[in-house]
């Protein structure tokens, strides 16, 4: 019984040849391949025409009237940094010098004071940023989110309490006044880079001293160690 399979059979060779319709068929894969591959050519010249266009727009003109001063540029570049920036770092990259820098800055405090503006350049971890005024936190609050990294436990907080007022502080030190063992928690606040080693003790065994970091200011919003609360500011009022 014969089956027609769409191709001839060749009793000569033993092969089967391609019929009219499979020519046909092949013709029109191969045109089909053909459309595909010029309508990628098309799609991959229209992206070039607008990469050229967009390459030929010209820069954003800035009003004829605008002019770029000192106090312009220090605003611009405390504006930009998300950490605070030295004097003599600020300085540098002005190009001016410190005395010019903080009348410039004291200027622009004022013009922000007058304007009824939400932030002012302050002086935080030895350095200068742009921060916003404390009335704002409620609503900051709901935008930022703390993060896991430096959120602290009742311990740890103790703990760095310690170490910020006691400092240099050895181990040994500061297990005594909490009354419990502090390796693991010296450990995780270092691991945070709020507590650093600053030193040996002169004592026997020479341990290790414990003294708080630069970024321990800046969460704490603190200029420098002196800026902590006294301690007798920390007691709580006797009760009435």
């Amino acid at each position: 019984m014969t089956h027609l399979t769409g191709k001839n059979y060749d009793r000569r060779t033993g092969t089967t040849a391609a019929t009219e319709p499979d020519v046909e068929q092949q013709q029109e894969s191969e045109q089909q391949q053909d459309l595909e591959q010029e309508q990628d050519i098309e799609e991959q010249l229209a992206i070039d025409d607008e990469t050229a266009e967009v390459q030929e727009l010209e820069k954003p003109e800035f009003d004829e009237d605008f002019e770029v001063t000192t106090e312009s540029v220090i605003e611009a570049v405390l504006f930009a940094s998300d950490e605070p920036l030295t004097i003599n770092r600020l300085t540098a990259i002005v190009e001016t010098d410190t005395k010019q820098a903080r009348e410039h800055i004291k200027n622009l405090n004022e013009k922000y004071e007058a304007s009824g503006n939400a932030f002012r350049i302050e002086q935080i971890a030895g350095g200068l940023q742009m921060l916003t005024l404390s009335p704002y936190n409620h609503w900051l609050k709901k935008l930022l989110r703390v993060r896991s990294d430096t959120k602290l436990s009742p311990a740890a907080l103790e703990t760095l309490a310690i170490i910020s007022y006691k400092q240099p502080i050895i181990r040994a030190d500061i297990e005594a006044i909490r009354g419990v063992a502090a390796g693991e928690m010296i450990r995780n606040l270092m691991y945070k880079g709020l507590v650093k080693i600053v030193g040996r003790a002169e004592v026997l065994g020479r341990p290790m001293l414990y003294g708080t970091t630069k970024k321990f200011l800046e969460i704490f919003g603190l200029n420098t160690l002196k800026d902590l609360p006294k301690i007798e500011e920390l007691k709580q009022p006797d009760s009435e």
